[in-house]
């Protein structure tokens, strides 16, 4: 008479395979991020700065210190209501801060002034301080 082995280990709480419980798990993890509105970005960088770049996603207040950063480097369109109009043919969302504000220069005479609202206003008298000296050249 043979005796059947016993298994050792953990008892099959699942009845799916472990490679496919691993699938499952990364599909639901994926979906949660989604949901939380988290995407994930490759970037191509020099091995040095991308050493850099993991050490400081580590730090705390990193995401907010992006965010301003960010803020300063890319102005968002449609937020500012000529400058949508200046970007008619354009694809992106975003706008290099630089470019803008040469957008601005070359296509014053499209912009209505009077209407502006503050914010954009704000933007403008920025831009102009950051990239030309204070002054707007129209």
């Amino acid at each position: 008479m043979e005796r059947t082995r016993k298994r050792t280990g953990r008892p099959a709480t699942s009845p799916y395979s472990r490679p496919e419980q691993l699938r499952l798990a990364k599909r639901a993890q994926r979906e949660r991020e989604r949901r939380a509105g988290v995407r994930a970005v490759a970037l191509k960088l020099p091995a040095r700065e991308a050493d850099r770049l993991r050490a400081a996603v580590s730090q705390p207040g990193f995401a907010e210190r992006l965010g301003r950063f960010l803020d300063e480097e890319l102005i968002d369109i449609d937020a500012y209501e000529n400058l949508k109009g200046l970007c008619w043919n354009r694809r992106g969302r975003y706008l290099a801060a630089e470019e803008a504000l040469r957008l601005y220069e070359r296509n014053w005479r499209f912009v209505d002034s009077v209407r502006m609202k503050p914010e954009e206003r704000e933007l403008i008298k920025r831009l102009a301080t950051r990239f030309g000296n204070g002054i707007l050249h129209v």
